[in-house]
């Protein structure tokens, strides 16, 4: 039991993991559920410090602290499984939290206010206006129609030469507005053919890796 344990920490913290010493702030451990059902699934080990030393959970309430965030700050409400494990006197709290199929998951947050979270590597990105839009428009059982204007294929031409582009950018360089230039990226993420990039305070858009 304990090499199985080990071997998960031993991975360190990545886009399907996360560690986390203690559960005090339901709203906060809700960001990383949607994140992970927003994303590609996730498992949460309790009671295991950033560096990966075992501490053990600090009591029972950690469990009702993950089940009230999961149903109560989570929307729609979140389903996971959880297992403890006993190491060396000290029980870790393995959560496993699956891809979800009802995109956007959001999660209430300090203000009240609903906000959807993405994992990206190792960390928790609050997601924008365009990645909502691009959800919605695959919720939608009919295609998504691209008419491939030139503002389309300026686009295109700019990522191949410069890899990455802001929105406010596209709307100097292309001469639209943020409306318009918003309306070329979901409709070119929707078809994979753009990604959206995450790179700390910022957020760009490139050509999606094939």
């Amino acid at each position: 039991m304990s090499q199985y344990i080990q071997k998960l920490i031993e991975e360190g913290e990545h886009l399907k993991q996360d560690f986390k010493f203690e559960i005090s702030d339901v709203k906060k451990i809700a960001r990383t559920l949607v994140a992970f059902s927003n994303t590609a699934g996730g498992k949460l080990l309790v009671g295991v410090k950033d560096n990966g030393k075992i501490a053990g959970i600090r009591s029972e309430e950690e469990i009702y602290m993950i089940e009230a965030a999961a149903s109560l700050n989570c929307k729609p409400e979140i389903s996971f499984s959880a297992k403890k494990w006993v190491i060396n006197g000290k029980t870790v709290l393995e959560v496993d939290i699956p891809k979800g199929d009802k995109k956007p998951y959001l999660a209430k947050s300090g203000n009240d206010k609903w906000l959807a979270f993405i994992r990206v590597k190792d960390e928790n990105f609050l997601v924008n206006a365009i990645q909502l839009r691009v959800w919605k428009n695959e919720n939608r059982k009919k295609g998504v129609f691209l008419r491939f204007t030139e503002k389309e294929k300026f686009l295109m031409e700019y990522l191949e030469k410069n890899e990455t582009i802001s929105l406010e950018d596209f709307c100097k360089l292309a001469g639209l507005n943020r409306r318009r230039a918003s309306d070329i990226l979901v409709r070119l993420i929707t078809l994979d053919e753009v990604e959206i990039l995450y790179l700390g305070e910022t957020t760009r858009y490139g050509l999606r890796k094939k």
